[in-house]
């Protein structure tokens, strides 16, 4: 497979390839081209990033809701007091 970078470095890079598709899909894209009145490049370049982005958004890493049960924080607590969260953190374990 050939591949040749076309255009200056401060133009959008395109890079022309060839592809081996079967005859019979070349036919049906050509066929949904005219009908969409683009070309078989814009859509061989639409579906290419429909499977990327596709790939994208399922590689994703979510992060799962995280709680904790109670009403938070204690009225009357200071979080800048690292001795007494310790020691209360520590005091319901029994030691």
């Amino acid at each position: 497979m050939a591949t040749r970078i076309y255009g200056r470095s401060d133009k959008l890079r395109c890079m022309k390839t060839t592809v081996e598709i079967p005859d019979a899909l070349l036919r049906e894209v050509k066929r949904v081209a005219l009908q969409e009145k683009t070309t078989v490049r814009a859509l061989v370049e639409r579906g290419l990033r429909s499977v990327v982005s596709g790939r994208r958004a399922k590689d994703r890493f979510v992060l799962r809701a995280a709680g904790f049960r109670g009403d938070g924080l204690v009225a009357g607590r200071s979080l800048s007091d690292w001795e007494t969260i310790r020691d209360l953190s520590y005091s319901e374990r029994g030691a």
